[in-house]
């Protein structure tokens, strides 16, 4: 060996000194194979466990070997350090790979005297059952120091009995297996130990079933679960038990990291940081790197802080490793640049600093040492002058930690809004009238208040002054605050969304803006405040198809296809979260008109696709799978049936309060059984996923219903059959449709479905649409079809008489430019066949441009309209109002729609308002 390596070897480690006296010989044949110049990987240390334990079947010599090698290793890793050979980052990491290797070899050495003496574990499922080992804290994190217990949790996955002789259920089993695990590692030897064993984070800890089932395991977390834990289980990973214990580990994650920025977090982090202030006050621990203040576990409570709250909406938080996470705090901008550099340096040369210390004689404690001799070891060690020199840099680099742990969520008391309370009341008492005034008297001495529990008032009382504060910010302070009390008593009750809006004062702001603007957003939050969650984390920009789609199936993986319920619970949420979403960005952010709607619609395709997966998932489960018409089986990724979108859905125009107009198509035989022991006819089978379909959409629940659907332009309308063949749709189009109907299938687009199919639909679309027509037959018969509209739908002549304008239905309103672009497609496409090509409107008018059927000055002045008129009818929508304006303000808009109507359908129409 070298010599003067190993003379700072022995000077850093009195434990090395000790190893060194009994295993020199191996020593030398491990220095001989480079092993203490290279760091080794993952599968490096498995193979050197593998191979010290291969064929060994006595339990004494399988403990033995295993320590000596664990002493060989410890060995070099310390002349490792003590030589700066390494760095903090691979000697953890390496330390961890070992425990990982010595836990899975322990746990197979000790089921085979089980499984001699019990049989094998077999769950009631009938699946063989394995032992979970989940590692937690540093284990977990892979950070493990030089002389570290390992945090373990046992579990597996369902109860049920073993098979042999003595038969035992699979808890007993299990129980068992983890004991004979924690002997094998940590009882003391004449060789040592191998690694001490804390199972106290376990549910309920110390005193309760060594390993639990995955079902009590989430019965626990769901009713039980606290705080601590949360933080606890951020550094969780599986160490043996593979699906399952990813399985169960992936439950545990919405417990950890809740979907939206948890503000309810606060509170509880607030206290474990005063707790940690407390004890380091009580306690004479300023000697102790870890746990005393600027310590590593303040660098380590700082960053487990940002991963609890922002974790669920930031992912990259999520990672059990601190200086990863410290690094993803930086770029999402949770701190600043400097202080993750000042927390890096800290924690990095505090773990150096723990490193040394549990080097000196192979303990577990992080305290400086007080003896002469044991100071200058650890100063020789990491290369200081003296010892002073030494806790000079400790002190630079905790006094940065403490600086940033002090600042870290500090308390927003009733003095945060920037004026007393009195002066606040004051000031909304001159904007209040008197109706506005006797509101908020008769609810802070009404019955609702009374009921309340006293934490919930106390809670009420701390939010007041922030929203009176932000309400009389606002340009409408009596219309926010109107609109906004029905809101508050909603969430009184639950005070973590009073919480939320304290913590957050830009959320706050913004949902009093959104309430100046919006009644409807007011009244959804109100119906439905779990909405508060996402409109409190938003970001303003509208959702993106590709997240909408990942978002929605990550929801539904979690639930089991018979939990119709919580199925429809996702799906009512999901549309309504993310229409509230789309209505943030169309208020606070402008977004553009076509953007929104393309956003909107984007929410309803994705809708439309998870259920229809979901209901023929369903009827299959129960009725097996029916055949297409070439007769191949008709699986979920090859499932012959389509949704058709008509109207606004099919022109990708929808807006806020719009229904979907939606036609069910299929190729399925109609004859031949499904393939299940339930077996139906695949005309049944079709029919039932219709069926499924409608209803996951539509029964209304607490949660509201997805949309409301119109299936009225399907073949024959409602005397028709719910969904219907690709040839019995061909058929009706090709010889029985009206020129109504024809029109309606120019603004029809497949959405969801079997891709062959929905091609195939989109080929035959354009197939009817482009067939030679007699001009002026389509242009009376689209004539008369809006005649009857407008005296159907349209202002009565009393209304017009006052200067009323309906924004859709009236002569020159949205309905006038729809119809002009549907006679463009039915009356030309004949020639040219491009312009059946699109299902929206503002292309096929664009369209009709290139084809030189209309005028580039036409289709530019009729665009501007229809865009104008379409935003003001989302904007009426926002504001709860009908679509009656008053007409003057849309004379010059009507005249440009009318004069091209008149050129177009009807020469005989004249352009006059009747109030003029």
């Amino acid at each position: 060996m070298n010599a003067e390596q190993l003379q700072k070897t022995l000077r850093a480690s009195q434990y090395a000194e000790q190893v060194l006296g009994l295993h020199r010989e191996l020593l030398e044949q491990d220095y001989a194979k480079d092993q203490f110049l290279e760091s080794l990987s993952t599968e490096q240390i498995q193979q050197q466990v593998n191979e010290v334990l291969l064929d060994i079947s006595d339990e004494s010599m399988w403990m033995r070997l295993l320590r000596i090698l664990r002493a060989r290793l410890m060995f070099r890793w310390i002349w490792q350090d003590a030589n700066q050979l390494t760095d903090v980052i691979t000697l953890t990491r390496e330390l961890s790979d070992f425990a990982d290797a010595c836990i899975c070899a322990a746990k197979d050495f000790a089921r085979i005297p089980l499984i001699a003496k019990h049989g094998e574990p077999i769950g009631y499922s009938g699946n063989l059952q394995d032992l979970i080992v989940i590692a937690m804290g540093k284990l977990g994190a892979q950070e493990l120091n030089l002389s570290s217990d390992i945090d373990l949790i046992f579990a597996f996955d369902e109860q049920g009995e073993t098979n042999g002789r003595k038969c035992i259920d699979v808890q007993q089993f299990c129980i068992l297996w983890g004991q004979k695990i924690i002997y094998l590692l940590e009882h003391i030897t004449a060789d040592g130990f191998v690694f001490r064993v804390d199972m106290r984070l376990r549910p309920w800890g110390d005193g309760s079933p060594l390993a639990i089932s995955h079902i009590a395991f989430e019965k626990y977390l769901s009713q039980h679960g606290r705080e601590w834990e949360r933080y606890a289980w951020i550094k969780a990973r599986v160490v043996s038990g593979d699906e399952q214990g990813e399985e169960l580990l992936e439950m545990t994650r919405p417990f950890v990291f809740r979907k939206y920025v948890d503000y309810t977090a606060f509170e509880a982090m607030r206290e474990m940081k005063a707790m940690i202030e407390r004890e380091v006050a009580r306690r004479n621990i300023a000697d102790d790197i870890k746990l005393g203040a600027g310590g590593i576990r303040e660098v380590e409570f700082i960053v487990q802080v940002f991963q609890l709250i922002y974790g669920g909406s930031k992912l990259e938080l999520q990672d059990r490793q601190c200086l990863i996470s410290l690094k993803h705090l930086g770029e999402v901008g949770l701190l600043d640049q400097q202080a993750v550099e000042d927390l890096e340096d800290a924690y990095l040369f505090l773990r150096r600093v723990e490193h040394a210390i549990q080097a000196l004689n192979d303990q577990q404690t992080q305290s400086l040492p007080t003896e002469d001799d044991l100071r200058q070891r650890i100063v020789d060690t990491l290369g200081f002058d003296s010892w002073q020199k030494f806790l000079d840099v400790l002190n630079e680099k905790r006094t940065k930690v403490t600086f940033q742990f002090e600042h870290l969520i500090k308390e927003k008391g009733l003095d945060s809004p920037t004026e007393s309370f009195s002066q606040l009341e004051k000031q909304l008492d001159e904007v209040l009238d008197d109706g506005a005034k006797n509101l908020i008297h008769e609810f802070w001495h009404g019955h609702a208040i009374k009921k309340l529990p006293a934490k919930a008032v106390q809670r009420l009382k701390e939010f007041w002054p922030h929203l009176i504060e932000a309400i009389l910010q606002s340009d409408k302070p009596q219309i926010a605050l109107l609109r906004l009390m029905p809101l508050v008593e909603s969430v009184m009750r639950r005070t973590v969304y009073l919480v939320m809006l304290i913590e957050s004062k830009g959320a706050l702001q913004r949902l009093v803006k959104m309430a100046t603007v919006s009644p409807w957003i007011c009244e959804e939050l109100t119906h439905y405040p779990v909405l508060l969650d996402e409109f409190l984390s938003m970001d303003f920009e509208l959702p993106k198809r590709q997240d909408l789609e990942d978002s929605l199936r990550q929801q539904l993986l979690r639930i089991e296809i018979d939990q119709v319920e919580d199925q429809m619970r996702v799906l009512r949420l999901f549309k309504k979260s993310n229409v509230l979403a789309v209505a943030a960005s169309d208020v606070l952010a402008e977004s553009p008109l076509m953007k929104v709607s393309d956003a909107l619609t984007d929410i309803a395709e994705v809708s439309v696709k998870a259920t229809l997966h979901l209901a023929y998932q369903m009827i299959a489960k129960k009725n097996g799978y029916p055949l297409d018409a070439n007769g191949q089986r008709c699986s979920l990724d090859h499932m012959a049936f389509a949704v058709v979108g008509y109207g606004k859905v099919g022109g990708i125009e929808l807006g806020y309060g719009s229904d979907l107009d939606l036609v069910f198509i299929h190729y399925m035989d109609e004859q031949a059984d499904t393939d299940g022991a339930k077996a139906i006819s695949g005309f049944e089978f079709a029919m039932r996923v219709a069926q499924k379909f409608m209803s996951l959409m539509t029964t209304q629940t607490l949660d509201g219903r997805v949309y409301e659907i119109d299936t009225r332009l399907r073949p024959s309308g409602e005397a028709g059959l719910l969904v219907t063949s690709l040839k019995a749709f061909e058929q009706y189009q090709l010889k029985s449709a009206w020129v109504w109907e024809h029109q309606a299938l120019v603004r029809a687009r497949s959405i969801a479905g079997e891709q062959t199919l929905r091609d195939t639909f989109e080929s035959l679309r354009c197939r009817i649409l482009t067939l030679p027509r007699d001009e002026e037959t389509v242009r009376q018969e689209v004539l008369n079809m809006r005649q009857k509209m407008k005296d159907h739908l349209g202002s009565s002549k009393e209304q017009k008489k006052h200067g009323i304008f309906h924004l859709k239905q009236d002569a020159g309103g949205i309905v006038d430019i729809e119809f002009m672009a549907q006679y463009v497609v039915l009356a030309w496409s004949g020639t040219n066949p491009d312009l059946a090509h699109y299902s929206d409107n503002v292309r096929i008018l664009e369209d009709a441009k290139k084809a030189g059927c209309l005028s580039s000055d036409d289709v530019s002045a009729l665009i501007q309209a229809y865009l104008s008129e379409r935003a003001e009818s989302h904007r009426l929508a926002l504001a709860n109002h009908n679509m009656q304006v008053n007409a003057m303000d849309w004379h010059d808009t009507r005249e440009v729609v009318c004069k091209l109507w008149q050129r177009l359908i009807d020469p005989t129409a004249t352009f006059a308002l009747e109030s003029e």
